[in-house]
């Protein structure tokens, strides 16, 4: 079996079999893979056996037999979190640095986070509350919750900060946790406002309350909701928007492609109790609040969430535990029964 170093020295020294490795060519292709000592890879590119990388210093450029140059890396969780395999789509690595910086996860918080999804957005709160905070994690499938563990798991090694996966809904889960012990709780979920009971009265006060949604409408109903709790601060939401940049002396532009739309950040503050929110006095937008606003016209179709069809999700599940064999023991072999060899 492999054996890897664990914190923070897992991520230096040279690459060693059953890690994995960034590869990048000439035209700024990007290519991840898993080393084990009998593999090989190939594009059009380069090729080249897997114990050419293996043994070498991070950041060695490598000549491949055929003429070609690779750079090798190890990837950043950003690199990672677009490449690993996944059930449910990844929160994007822009909007999980917005979600710890404008939700202030800090060392050692108290963080519940519902839809852990495929563990995009726990590799980034893990690293930001560190070994003396706490993460819970809910998540309703537990196809995903298996996905998303092996996918933290294989980041972090045995060095993973305090964190429990619960399976299951996140208002059964936060009915255990006692009032005011929590310091943030965020929801990426098709209807966050069905959670607004159970947060309140977990969340301390000052606490911050965060959802990530996809749509203006999901966005406009929990806005409504929150207010009318009367327990929360004035909401703010925003969305982050990432252009690149083509460099090339002074040939300077921006990329004709970016990363544009893909949520909404929706972010208030837990008010002590008995304390009431600062309402602005301003008269509403003409026609800002209707008879019948839209999550209640029954002739609109409801949000549905995005389904993974059966076939993917099992080539998923058999990608990690290939991935996890691989980890542990630098080789890619299986045995003809299907379970790993020796």
């Amino acid at each position: 079996m492999t054996q890897h170093p664990a914190g923070p020295d897992r991520r230096r020294g040279p690459f060693r079999a059953g890690e994995r490795v960034q590869l990048t060519d000439v035209k700024g292709r990007k290519y991840t893979t898993m080393l084990t000592v009998d593999g090989y890879f190939q594009s059009a590119r380069g090729r080249l056996r897997h114990t050419d990388i293996i043994g070498r210093d991070e950041g060695s450029v490598i000549d491949t037999d055929d003429g070609h140059r690779l750079l090798a890396l190890r990837p950043l969780i950003s690199d990672y979190v677009l490449s690993m395999p996944r059930g449910a789509t990844p929160i994007y690595p822009k909007d999980a640095a917005q979600i710890v910086s404008i939700a202030d996860i800090f060392p050692g918080a108290r963080v519940v986070e519902a839809g852990l999804g495929s563990g995009a957005l726990a590799l980034s709160l893990l690293a930001a509350i560190g070994p003396s905070g706490h993460l819970t994690s809910v998540e309703r499938r537990e196809d995903f919750a298996t996905i998303a563990m092996a996918n933290v798991e294989s980041w972090y090694g045995d060095d993973i900060p305090p964190w429990t996966v619960h399976v299951g809904d996140l208002n059964d889960v936060m009915e255990d946790l006692e009032d005011g012990s929590v310091d943030h709780v965020l929801l990426d979920m098709l209807a966050p406002w069905e959670n607004l009971d159970g947060a309140m009265r977990v969340l301390r006060p000052g606490g911050v309350i965060l959802a990530y949604v996809a749509t203006t409408t999901q966005m406009s109903r929990f806005v409504e909701e929150l207010r009318t709790t009367y327990t929360f601060t004035e909401v703010e939401a925003s969305e982050t928007v990432v252009r690149t940049w083509h460099l090339e002396g002074l040939a300077v532009r921006p990329d004709h492609r970016m990363v544009a739309h893909t949520g909404f950040l929706v972010v208030a503050r837990r008010l002590a109790p008995l304390s009431e929110p600062l309402l602005e006095k301003r008269r509403p937008a003409k026609l800002a609040y209707s008879d019948t606003m839209p999550w209640n016209d029954e002739t609109l179709a409801p949000i549905q969430e995005h389904e993974i069809s059966p076939k993917k999700l099992r080539k998923v599940l058999r990608d990690v535990k290939q991935r996890t064999h691989m980890e542990q023991t630098g080789s890619s072999h299986v045995s003809t029964e299907g379970t790993p060899g020796s």
